[in-house]
């Protein structure tokens, strides 16, 4: 069963111009910040000589990049729009994940690195220096304390360990970065040699972590509390749409002030026993109403499956909107939309607001699994002889389709003058965008979002 989700919009907008991502601006941005800090360590270093020197002057180079690393961290996760809309929710979670591996091998660098240095300048052993340093330097126990927070972070966020805990477990952990990162901060400038006597460097020290700090709290604390006082969301109502998979409708007050896209997702947490405790991400499949909006859910763990049993009038806690998987990244070409299984979601919001010529191609097993069926067919009535769905399903023995490039270049002639919106399990995309490479479509013109890392 579908659930028409309120009669399509009466005019699809046309996009606004397509925006370049400011990733490369950013990441320059943030390497110029590392080279900052070599920098500092330069201007504080004066001669290095012999084993020791060179031990603890490699463990300062370390240190003071695991410092900036924990900043750039927490601040990537801050879900600052212009990271969230502009560059994208995917491929930030990507940056934060990579910072995280490179902070966790700074970190053992660092402590390795500094205690072999200090063992070799006063001939000690590396168990008893290593018990000097966190017992009678000053700011170590707390520093220790941190430490080990951080590196029980890393283990558990290692995709094999992750594989193996659940999301609610995973993210617990995660949330312990933030004392982690508190602990460890005082530390730095007690014994750090750089910032020692340095009050530019500890004024600039002081700027980025307090910064960072800013940018949680406005982002991630008072911006959504004011989101969910002035809206007011509230289940309305569950509708099964497809074996496992249910769309929740959530009715609020003045929504459209909200500035949701059609493409975009929100981080839900509902109010309910066994989901309170967490948020997780689910697209807009539907376009945004001015008193409703509806995601549409597939039950892959617990909290999702237990998205099927929320009741009308449960409170809603949202955060966003995030993410770029716009209208704003076509060109105004026609447009192929690509997508697998509960991918479904966001691209059927595009559907139906995307102007101009778009096909949509829906990748399920079966008929049966082709969640919001009977909503496309009507979208594309609407849309009239510009709009296509098209199905991609298995065989009558199971036999997977072909989606090769010739295939889709026999399905959608002028593939390689569209843009292209993808979405759908990893392995579905990896194998949606090599065909599509085949098919001549260029690189830019193939737009793709994935809550994964």
């Amino acid at each position: 069963m579908t659930t028409v989700y309120g009669p399509p919009a009466a005019t699809a907008r046309p996009p606004a111009a397509p925006r370049r991502s400011p990733a490369g601006a950013v990441l320059a941005l943030l390497w110029a910040g590392a080279a900052a800090v070599l920098a500092l360590w330069w201007y504080g270093t004066g001669a290095v000589a012999g084993t020791a020197g060179w031990l603890t002057g490699a463990g300062r180079i370390a240190g003071l990049l695991c410092g900036y690393a924990c900043a750039v961290l927490v601040g990537l996760m801050a879900r600052v729009p212009l990271l969230e809309e502009r560059v994208g929710s995917d491929r930030v979670a990507r940056w934060h994940a990579r910072a995280g591996r490179y902070t966790v091998c700074l970190l053992l660098a660092h402590l390795v690195l500094i205690v072999a240095g200090y063992a070799a300048q006063f001939h000690a052993s590396l168990v008893d220096e290593a018990l000097s340093v966190v017992l009678d330097y000053p700011e170590m126990i707390k520093a220790s304390l941190g430490t080990a927070v951080l590196l029980a972070v890393g283990i558990v966020s290692a995709r094999a360990v992750r594989r193996r805990v659940s999301h609610e477990f995973w993210y617990y952990v995660h949330l312990g970065t933030y004392a982690a990162v508190f602990l460890t901060f005082w530390h730095q400038l007690a014994l750090g040699a750089d910032f020692v006597g340095n009050a530019a460097a500890r004024t600039a020290w002081y700027a980025l972590y307090l910064g960072v700090a800013a940018l949680v709290l406005w982002f991630r604390v008072l911006v959504p509390v004011r989101l969910n006082l002035r809206h007011r969301l509230r289940v309305e109502s569950v509708h099964r749409e497809a074996p496992d998979v249910y769309s929740v409708v959530v009715r609020g007050r003045r929504l459209e002030r909200l500035g949701a896209r059609p493409g975009q997702f929100f981080r839900w947490r509902f109010l309910a026993p066994g989901l309170r405790w967490t948020s997780s991400p689910y697209s807009l499949s539907a376009p945004p109403r001015p008193d409703r909006m509806r995601v549409t859910v597939k039950a892959l763990g617990g909290h999702s499956a237990a998205v099927a049993l929320l009741r009308p009038g449960t409170r809603v806690w949202a955060e966003g909107p995030y993410g770029s998987l716009t209208a704003d990244r076509g060109g105004g070409r026609g447009t192929l939309l690509l997508a697998g299984g509960v991918g479904i979601t966001p691209l059927r919001a595009l559907f139906e607001t995307l102007p101009g010529d778009v096909t949509l191609l829906y990748r399920a097993r079966t008929a049966e699994d082709l969640a919001l069926g009977g909503e496309l067919e009507t979208v594309a009535r609407w849309r009239g002889p510009g709009a296509r769905v098209l199905y991609a399903l298995n065989g009558p023995r199971g036999e997977r389709p072909d989606l090769g490039a010739e295939s889709l270049r026999r399905a959608v002639p002028d593939l390689a003058e569209r843009d292209v919106y993808l979405c759908g399990p990893r392995s579905f995309a990896e194998d949606l965008y090599l065909s599509l490479r085949a098919a001549g479509v260029p690189d830019r013109r193939i737009h793709h979002e994935s809550f994964e890392l």
